[in-house]
C-alpha cells in the first residue's frame, strides 16, 4: 500500500513540474531549467518503477504459463507411462496365453483353460481358486498344469469356480519318476515352497539337477509332465530310502493361467 501511495505522489509531482516546465521559456529560462532539473529525477524514478512493475507482471504471467505448461507435460507423461505399462501387461499376457495354447495343442486329451482368481493366504495350506467350475466341465480330482509343469489337483468345485491344491502343499501327492534313471517315488509338498520326493530307494544313483516328471501311474497326472529338479540329496546311515528335495519348475508366485485336464471317469454333469 505504501508503494502505491508513493508512486501516486511521484506521478503527481511529475505532472506539476512538467506543467511548469512546459510554459514559454522566455523570459524566465532559469526557472524552466530549474524545473527540468527537479522533474528529471522524479520522471526517472517513475519510469524505473513502472518498468519494475511491468517486469514483475510479465514474469508473473510467464511463471503462470510455465506452470500450466509443466502441468500439461506432467499429465501427458503420466498418460504415456500408464499406456506403456498397459502395453507391457497385455504383451506378457499374450505371451503366457500363447504358451498355454501351445501346451493345449500338444496335450493329447481335451483341456480347460482357466485363470487364477485367488490364492490361499494361509502358510499352512497351499491352494488357489480358478474361474472354471462344474458348469465348464471341471470336476474334483482333475489335474492342473501349465507350460512349466504340474501345478496341482482340483479338490473342490462349484458352479463357476474350483479350488486347486498345489503340489507344494503337504497334503498333495504325485506319483513321479526321475527322468534320467527312472527311479520312482512320491512327490509331496515340503517346506518353503519346495517339494520332497519320498520313497526313493537308496540303491538309485541320483544327482543334483536331475529332472523329476509325473509317472502317469496314478492315473491322474499326464505321464512325462515336468514337476521339478532335484536340489538336495541326503542318504541316512540307516533306512532303505533317501531324502530328496525337489525344486518345482512352476513359479507359483507368478501363476496366472492354468490348464485343467479332464480325467476319464471323474467327469460330472453340471
Amino acid at each position: 500500500m505504501a508503494i502505491i501511495v508513493g508512486l501516486m505522489i511521484l506521478i503527481t509531482l511529475s505532472i506539476i513540474f512538467l506543467s511548469i516546465s512546459s510554459r514559454p521559456a522566455h523570459p524566465a529560462q532559469g526557472q524552466s531549467r530549474f524545473a527540468i532539473a527537479v522533474v528529471a529525477p522524479f520522471q526517472k524514478a517513475i519510469s524505473a518503477t513502472v518498468r519494475f512493475f511491468q517486469d514483475v507482471w510479465d514474469r508473473y504471467f510467464f511463471l503462470v504459463f510455465t506452470a500450466e505448461e509443466n502441468a500439461q507435460l506432467l499429465k501427458e507423461a503420466q498418460q504415456t507411462r500408464f499406456l506403456r505399462h498397459q502395453y507391457e501387461e497385455v504383451l506378457q499376457s499374450n505371451q503366457r496365453l500363447r504358451r498355454l495354447l501351445d501346451l493345449k495343442a500338444k496335450t493329447t486329451m481335451p483341456s480347460i483353460a482357466a485363470q487364477v482368481v485367488g490364492k490361499d493366504p494361509s502358510p499352512w495350506f497351499q491352494s488357489m481358486l480358478v474361474d472354471k467350475g462344474l458348469k465348464e466341465g471341471v470336476a474334483v480330482g482333475f489335474p492342473v498344469v501349465n507350460p512349466e509343469g504340474v501345478v496341482g489337483l482340483v479338490v473342490e468345485a462349484a458352479a463357476h469356480y474350483a479350488k486347486v491344491v498345489l503340489i507344494t502343499d503337504p497334503n498333495s501327492a504325485v506319483d513321479a519318476i526321475v527322468q534320467r534313471n527312472r527311479a520312482r517315488g512320491i512327490v509331496k509338498g515340503g517346506p518353503s515352497g519346495f517339494c520332497v520326493l519320498h520313497f526313493v530307494l537308496r540303491k538309485h544313483d541320483l544327482k543334483i539337477g536331475d529332472t523329476v516328471v509325473a509317472s502317469g501311474m496314478d492315473g491322474v497326472f499326464p505321464k512325462g509332465m515336468p514337476i521339478g529338479q532335484i536340489s538336495k540329496i541326503v542318504k541316512q546311515e540307516a533306512g532303505i530310502f533317501q531324502d530328496v528335495a525337489v525344486m518345482p519348475y512352476v513359479n507359483f508366485e507368478g501363476l496366472e493361467e492354468v490348464l485343467i485336464v479332464p480325467v476319464q471317469g471323474l467327469e460330472k454333469k453340471p
